[in-house]
């Protein structure tokens, strides 16, 4: 039995402990990436068993939820999975329904941090993920040790930022604000260090697609990256690694939560709960799709290694605090925008 239909039997098997259900459409809004592969871990399965059909509504987090907010009125989306800051500001602007707990059987398995996010029982949290540096290790990338270091003129045009609209560029501002000692919720220490590299960068991207296209045309030699990019980036063939800069890791976590109006709202908490379940996270793991938000989920070891997974790095994790996020935001945006994008 191949390494994929070990991980897939479970699941057909947890599917089938769904409810039976008529034919349904669930609209899913998602990231892009890695879609084949969700289909054939946690869509297909799921759809066997409840006779309904999952249709994704694909983009960044940013475009999907001012969409989602766009169509408040008469929504077309029936669950979300976006940062628990975004989700944090759809909550506030009345976007989601209030999430029933009760049909949650796996919810107790998951970290702490993660059962709800939003303190308002509006988000689950489905992953937990780091932001950290890809370095080429074949180029002067290779003795990278800070967040500092991407100023170093032997970088100068293989520098690869992530645009402040995308969960990595906000990840990568906070740090790079925090290795300067910035102390101001504006970051502007940040804002300026990143206006001062600029003959170093290449671009600022905006989609994980975009910034494996650079690493593997060699245009990018290091770049902020989220876990869940290092899958792509490892197909490439170029000599990667991941680096953890001696200041540390942005913690990150994402979450779904049921669009408000959503006519969908079982079958919503349904998907929730499966794609928490031990068989899901472990196999999304083994895939090295997304870092489990399961206690009990069992990667392998080899995959262990490559994900935001063990008590010693969850421990180690420094989480952006979301009240901050949604404050100050449109405030770093409008910043980065008369200083960075101009």
């Amino acid at each position: 039995m191949n390494h994929l239909m070990r991980h897939l039997l479970p699941l057909g098997l947890l599917a089938a402990s769904l409810p039976a259900m008529a034919q349904q459409t669930l609209v899913l809004s998602t990231y892009g990436l890695n879609n084949d592969l969700f289909k054939r871990v946690v869509y297909t399965p799921f759809e066997a068993r409840c006779g309904c059909k999952i249709v994704l509504e694909t983009g960044t987090a940013a475009a999907r939820m001012a969409k989602i907010e766009a169509r408040k009125q008469n929504p077309n989306v029936d669950l979300v999975q976006t940062t628990d800051f975004s989700a944090l500001d759809g909550s506030r602007k009345g976007l989601f329904e209030t999430i029933d707990y009760r049909k949650l059987k796996n919810v107790s398995q998951i970290y702490d941090f993660g059962r709800d996010p939003l303190r308002n029982q509006q988000a689950v949290a489905y992953t937990v993920y780091s932001v950290g540096l890809v370095v080429r290790t074949d180029k002067p990338s290779k003795d990278i040790q800070s967040w500092k270091d991407l100023a170093n003129p032997a970088l100068k045009g293989h520098v690869l930022l992530a645009n402040i609209t995308g969960n990595q560029g906000l990840a990568q501002l906070y740090m790079i604000d925090k290795a300067w000692g910035g102390m101001n919720t504006d970051m502007s220490t940040g804002l300026g260090k990143i206006q001062e590299m600029k003959p170093n960068v290449v671009t600022y991207y905006a989609q994980t697609a975009q910034m494996t296209a650079l690493f593997a045309q060699d245009e990018a030699w290091v770049a902020p990256v989220g876990r869940f990019g290092w899958l792509n980036l490892q197909k490439t063939g170029k000599p990667l690694k991941w680096l953890v800069p001696k200041e540390g890791q942005v913690g990150m976590m994402n979450v779904m939560a049921i669009v408000k109006g959503s006519k969908q709202t079982e079958l919503a908490h349904q998907l929730i709960d499966f794609w928490l379940s031990k068989e899901v996270q472990t196999a999304l793991a083994n895939e090295l799709a997304d870092s489990p938000i399961n206690r009990n989920a069992t990667p392998t070891p080899e995959a262990a290694a490559a994900l935001t997974w063990g008590k010693d790095q969850i421990n180690s994790l420094n989480f952006m605090n979301p009240e901050m996020v949604v404050r100050e935001q449109a405030g770093w945006v409008n910043a980065w925008n008369k200083v960075i994008a101009r």
